[in-house]
């Protein structure tokens, strides 16, 4: 399956399980890929001069084969 940034996907497995999102991020070495709003972790981040500290959401990698296009936008697109 071949997946491209910015294509809507859907999640088919894991805590995740039918959330739809847009892929911001790929990894092809690894066949992973970040979704929008998707596999979200906490990340401790520690105080700098530049940037505050604090617990950051952040989204994780998910693997492409637990990934599926999103079958929707296809009808949207023919009609």
């Amino acid at each position: 399956m071949f997946l491209k940034k910015g294509e809507k996907v859907k999640v088919i497995v894991g805590k995740d399980k039918g959330k739809i999102g847009e892929i911001i991020e790929i990894n092809r070495v690894r066949n992973l890929a970040k979704v929008k709003e998707v596999n979200m972790q906490k990340k401790h981040k520690k105080a700098t001069k530049e940037n505050k500290g604090g617990i950051i959401n952040k989204e994780g990698f998910i693997h492409m084969s637990n990934l599926e296009k999103n079958i929707v936008d296809k009808k949207k697109a023919k009609k």
